[in-house]
């Protein structure tokens, strides 16, 4: 299966949202990492269906990814800097986009001919899927927010054709009825009737396509036919408190065991003890020796793993390190790192590597 290299910030991201529902504004820094958009883009984004994750997350503009572009009329265009974000003018009611950016859209662009197009994506993490009115109505109206967004005075001179693709992609995890969950819809522009001869290029009108994730049971109810299986089955992982399986689910397509920041980062687990050590329980689950790794004692419903004792933390660096250096016999690298093979095969499995 095509694999992303996870970075240290996708992975920071990850457990610091495992014990939080995937709604709260710790969750919400998980969309902003491109290999999670890169995953969900793939998942629904007709333009990206033939490309590796890899690809896709080449194509995401990292400085375009933005929590703070107001969905607000006559205000879309603003980008609020500083702490408060929560003003109102007017009397309007002030929201926002959850996740914006651009991304290069493949199929219109010739980077080589100085070609460039860009698709606008917006991506929204719901909790409900039934917030008391119709949620494709509210999905239309973002992406007309989206389209009116990129034309900021409206002159008898605008050129329209500079009007690029909008996507608003819904995530929605509660509230599904039954014979709904885990399912994707499509909404889109289209060309419905003509009379004469006339032939509309769908680039010209293709400009809006709303897709509605829905996900709704804490149990992943696989369906190997579903064409959106890959996206609903890393959704859902992300989208609920972690279960036990997280992150082997999270491994099939984010790959951390190639990334050489991260080998660099294990001598002092800044941050990275947190992310990805051996995926511990929250309730507590101990590893090792007694004075090696604890993983355990939830800090409370915005919190991650506790990472314990600091020869534990060594141990499993220096397991890395032996790894790395392209050592590949366990009874060598327990020898190297004074720990038992018992442990080192545990670490090796829990990483993948």
């Amino acid at each position: 299966m095509d694999k992303i290299t996870g970075s240290m910030e996708v992975l920071n991201s990850l457990q610091t949202t495992a014990d939080i529902a995937g709604l709260d504004q710790a969750s919400k820094e998980l969309y902003k990492n491109k290999e999670v958009l890169a995953v969900i883009l793939k998942g629904v984004a007709r333009e990206f269906e033939s490309y590796t994750y890899k690809e896709i997350m080449d194509f995401i503009e990292a400085e375009s990814i933005t929590d703070d572009a107001e969905v607000s009329p006559s205000r879309t265009n603003t980008r609020i800097h500083g702490d408060d974000k929560e003003f109102t003018a007017l009397n309007e009611k002030v929201s926002f986009f959850d996740t914006k950016f651009r991304a290069v859209n493949p199929e219109l662009s010739d980077l080589e001919k100085g070609i460039l197009v860009n698709l606008h994506v917006d991506v929204e993490p719901q909790k409900t899927y039934r917030p008391g009115y119709p949620l494709e109505k509210r999905g239309i109206y973002y992406l007309a927010r989206e389209l009116c967004a990129q034309l900021s005075l409206v002159t008898s001179t605008t050129d329209y054709g500079y009007l690029e693709k909008c996507y608003s992609i819904w995530i929605c995890r509660d509230d599904i009825p039954k014979d709904e969950k885990f399912s994707i819809s499509f909404i889109e522009m289209s060309n419905t009737k003509n009379y004469g001869n006339c032939h509309p290029a769908k680039r010209n009108y293709d400009l809006l396509t709303l897709v509605i994730i829905r996900l709704g049971d804490e149990v992943y109810q696989e369906s190997k036919e579903n064409p959106g299986k890959d996206v609903l089955e890393f959704l859902h992982a992300v989208m609920y408190p972690h279960k036990k399986e997280f992150l082997d689910t999270v491994k099939k397509y984010i790959d951390f065991s190639q990334n050489q920041e991260l080998w660099k980062e294990v001598d002092r687990m800044c941050g990275l003890g947190e992310s990805i050590l051996l995926e511990g329980e929250s309730r507590g689950i101990k590893i090792g020796e007694s004075r090696g790794i604890k993983i355990g004692e939830s800090r409370g419903i915005k919190s991650g793993i506790k990472i314990g004792e600091t020869n534990g933390v060594t141990r499993s660096a220096k397991v890395f390190k032996a790894i790395q250096a392209g050592e590949t016999d366990n009874n060598v690298i327990a020898a190297l790192c004074d720990c038992t093979v018992e442990n080192v095969v545990k670490i090796r499995k829990e990483f993948g590597i």
